[in-house]
């Protein structure tokens, strides 16, 4: 890649959180029986008519906001023409041209702690196509719950403004913060309902003519987003390298394999045959409107970041970290307001926290724990009460029970030995069973100091007091 330079648009489709679809009352919850929620509309069977979702209109309207775009009024939705088994209309209902609801925004972000801007050309509105499944006969399978699901679309400006994979990924994980911090999508990759469709092309430094561009269907994870861009990127170098050329093509990333095939040629704008959409008016939206939308905008990633670097001093990565997602950003904040200090609590929530949720079904949402149960917690191990080896086994108690952490200390024993006589005692016996591990600390070999502790440690079932039994340790080899 060192003789090219790379430019990567990013196309991001996102399912609004509507209980209705785009142009029909169907409902647009997830997981039902094939075929289940759909009806004449959504089906595209002959004399139906759609009508707009205004909740959806509403949500694309706030994120256009949020991107830092102008708002088209009157915004006008098109027909796109063209035959796929999802499409059952034959045609998809979307916005085109120079009238799309958002147009010339950006978004701000940091890469490896650099500012980075990428300009937004568009976010629109359109209706999700069903879903195909392929099976092992060579049939394939129609399920039409999510035709007609409404959908948004954000597109980058050309010449893009991404250039490598770890930005398009950076791009993809803030651009999700900000639709959560609305509460316009849920962000669930895994279920579709956040999409991303990278188009790579690459061009020789110097150059000002752009080669064909790739587009990458429908990436579902961010890390699938950096491998796919990563090796797409790779594989168009080598191309030109060899002296092949690129076409203008589909690729599916194949995530088991780490490469990506073709799917199929890239249709160009013209052979969509847009024109407006009659059945439905344009969209207008009164100034008074969008002021009120634009004032109930919550406090957004970025802002956030920088209040927590401000108000309770960490560091700039803790305060990435934390405010990816608005449901670890408020439970850090409850907790930090409860606690004195607010780096301890961010490393508990970044840590332990994160990593129960993570391996947990439901995630967060499924702990039982509260952040004022956190905060008791800590204060548990500032008194000296318990260790912080032992405040982790609580923790996760507190995280499957609900229970206080006051209550797992003494139902289970759990109090912290701090008397220093008895701790005492407990090193002399340590040392009379270790004769000749004593006698190679005393002689230098300080990583032996560890299996003293272990072994102070698993004798008082984990309840010295750590710095207390370090202290002991070295007062006995002197």
């Amino acid at each position: 890649m060192s003789r090219f330079e790379a430019f990567i648009g990013m196309e991001v489709h996102a399912e609004l959180l509507t209980e209705s679809k785009m142009f029909c009352g169907c409902s647009t919850k997830f997981g039902g029986p094939p075929n289940s929620n759909v009806c004449p509309v959504c089906m595209g069977l002959p004399g139906s008519l759609p009508v707009a979702n205004r909740k959806a209109v509403e949500l694309v309207v706030k994120t256009a906001l949020a991107l830092n775009c102008e708002i088209s009024s009157p915004s006008i939705f098109y027909r796109k023409n063209y035959f796929y088994p999802d499409l059952p209309k034959n045609y998809q209902i979307s916005q085109y041209g120079d009238d799309p609801i958002g147009r010339n925004g950006y978004l701000d972000f940091m890469v490896d702690g650099r500012p980075k801007r990428v300009h937004i050309r568009r976010v629109h509105l359109e209706e999700d196509t069903g879903k195909l499944f392929h099976v092992a006969t060579g049939q394939s399978h129609v399920d039409y719950n999510r035709s007609g699901v409404p959908l948004m679309e954000i597109v980058t400006e050309f010449p893009p403004d991404i250039h490598t994979a770890e930005e398009a990924r950076e791009y993809l994980v803030n651009l999700r913060s900000i639709l959560l911090y609305l509460g316009v999508c849920d962000g669930k990759m895994e279920e579709g309902s956040l999409r991303c469709e990278p188009n790579v092309s690459i061009r020789a430094k110097g150059s000002m003519e752009f080669n064909p561009k790739v587009e990458l269907k429908n990436l579902n994870s961010f890390r699938a987003v950096y491998r796919g861009v990563a090796y797409e990127l790779e594989r168009q170098a080598k191309l030109l390298s060899s002296g092949g050329r690129v076409t203008q093509e589909t690729r599916r990333w194949d995530d088991a394999r780490g490469e990506t095939f073709v799917m199929r040629s890239k249709e160009f704008e013209q052979e969509y045959r847009y024109f407006p959409e009659p059945d439905l008016v344009p969209l207008t939206f009164a100034p008074e409107w969008l002021d009120e939308l634009r004032r109930a905008l919550p406090e957004l990633p970025e802002a956030k970041r920088a209040r927590y670097q401000q108000r309770y001093g960490l560091p700039a990565y803790d305060a990435a970290v934390l405010t990816v997602d608005p449901r670890i950003a408020a439970f850090f904040e409850r907790a930090a307001d409860a606690h004195h200090d607010a780096k301890a609590v961010a490393n508990w929530v970044m840590g332990d926290l994160t990593r129960l949720a993570n391996a947990t079904d439901g995630g967060l949402d499924a702990l039982k724990v509260t952040p004022d149960a956190l905060a008791a917690l800590l204060k548990l191990i500032d008194a000296g009460t318990i260790s912080g080896r032992t405040a982790k086994d609580v923790f996760q108690e507190m995280c499957q029970t609900g229970k206080a952490p006051d209550q797992i200390v003494r139902e289970k024993g759990l109090t912290q030995i701090s008397d220093e006589t008895a701790l005492a005692a407990v090193v002399d016996t340590v040392f009379r069973e270790n004769p000749k591990e004593v006698e190679r600390l005393r002689n230098g070999e300080e990583k032996l100091l560890a299996f003293f502790v272990g072994q102070v440690m698993r004798a008082t079932r984990g309840k010295a007091a750590p710095d207390l039994v370090n202290r002991l340790i070295r007062e006995r080899l002197s």
